[in-house]
């Protein structure tokens, strides 16, 4: 038998293969997959593959540090938010650092400028290795010292 481990409401993760070290999250068990903030986003062929280029602030409230990323894409979905308004939006795999394991995950792209948090982790991605506990925080990052984007 398997052991979850323990996640706070927020964590801190990273997006190695995006070159985002370290991203403030929340972990939302009401979404089914993950969002990813995401502007200047460009499909472009690479081969015979879509691929899509985007911007990303890793740093919410800051619009001067930028991290630009490149990724195929794996899908195109509607994605019906909250409030009920839906989005179509590409969706991309891609490698999530949450303490020390890396999972694989699908990760939807959309623009989070105006929300508190620039990722939503879902419960897709954390149902195999995860459990929320939903009034503790950083319950992953507790004892990381990973790198951070400077500003």
């Amino acid at each position: 038998m398997s052991t979850k481990k323990p996640i706070g409401w927020r964590e801190w993760i990273g997006f190695p293969d995006l070159n985002i070290p370290r991203i403030k999250a929340k972990i939302d068990t009401g979404a089914r997959t993950s969002a990813l903030h995401a502007f200047r986003v460009k499909p472009f062929m690479r081969g015979d593959k879509q691929w899509v280029r985007f911007a990303i602030h890793p740093v919410q409230g800051d619009t001067d540090t930028i991290v630009e990323s490149e990724a195929p894409v794996k899908d195109h979905r509607i994605v019906r938010d909250s409030g009920g308004h839906e989005e179509q939006r590409y969706v991309i795999e891609t490698a999530i650092s949450i303490g020390e394991d890396i999972i694989q995950a699908e990760v939807t792209l959309t623009d989070r400028d105006s929300m508190l948090f620039r990722v939503l982790l879902g419960r897709t991605a954390l149902s195999a290795n995860y459990v929320v506990h939903p009034g503790r925080s950083y319950v992953q990052s507790e004892n990381q010292q990973g790198d951070q984007i400077q500003t």
